[in-house]
């Protein structure tokens, strides 16, 4: 495989590594500034973030996540991930390349090893997700009741255009890691703590979830005006 289509593998594999808070991948964000293959097996890559404080919890997040998914490319033998321009930047690098536990990089500091809010954030991507899928296919004509009793095997056969996929694959992902080893006879849509949908609640539930939404929507627009400032300044 030559250089080009190792580079190009790489920037699929941070493609799916998305910022917590907002739900959208760190390259669509243009937080990603490098990506360099060094020695045929070895990658180093540089990201930025909006602002020199933005909070270091998330970008050691975002950091070891892209750390391991380019470590998962069966060619990758060693991955070194570089914040620049941060606060923080010398204690999360180390930490991510030391594969350190958030609490153990900042010794000290905090005791929180970042599971909780991880969940946290795992739990509003799936709202969204899942408040993007419902409206979609509430506009291709599945009536509402439909949503409060579909198994997740009923949800994957249904005929969707390329939009649907696209959609329903994403929400399929965030349900795989909320409910981890359910079965398809599940049902495929409920409240983040599995809790089964009242079809007489089921506007109020739809109005709660796209608030989730809005609010990512309103946060990544924000991000996205901050880095722009911050990389024409």
């Amino acid at each position: 495989m030559d250089s080009g289509n190792r580079t190009q593998e790489v920037w699929s594999a941070l493609d799916t590594v998305t910022d917590p808070e907002l739900d959208q991948s760190v390259t669509s964000l243009e937080f990603v500034t490098s990506v360099q293959i060094q020695q045929e097996d070895s990658v180093r890559i540089e990201f930025r973030l909006p602002t020199f404080w933005c909070a270091p919890n998330f970008a050691f997040l975002m950091a070891s996540d892209m750390r391991d998914a380019v470590t998962e490319i069966p060619w990758v033998q060693n991955v070194q991930v570089e914040l620049l321009d941060h606060f923080s930047a010398e204690l999360i690098n180390r930490g991510v390349a030391l594969r350190q536990d958030f609490r153990d990089a900042f010794p000290g500091e905090t005791d929180d090893d970042l599971s909780a809010l991880r969940q946290t954030f795992l739990g509003k991507a799936y709202q969204r997700r899942q408040e993007l899928l419902i409206r979609h296919l509430l506009e291709k004509g599945c009536p509402p009741v439909w949503f409060t009793r579909a198994s997740l095997r009923e949800l994957l056969s249904l005929p969707l255009e390329p939009e649907g996929v696209a959609l329903r694959n994403l929400y399929v992902f965030s349900w795989r890691r909320i409910r981890a080893g359910g079965a398809e006879e599940s049902l495929a849509f409920t409240t983040v703590d599995g809790t089964a949908l009242e079809p007489n609640e089921f506007p109020n539930y739809l109005r709660r979830v796209a608030n989730v939404r809005r609010n990512a929507e309103f946060n990544g627009f924000i991000c996205r005006g901050l880095l722009e400032a911050r990389n024409s300044a």
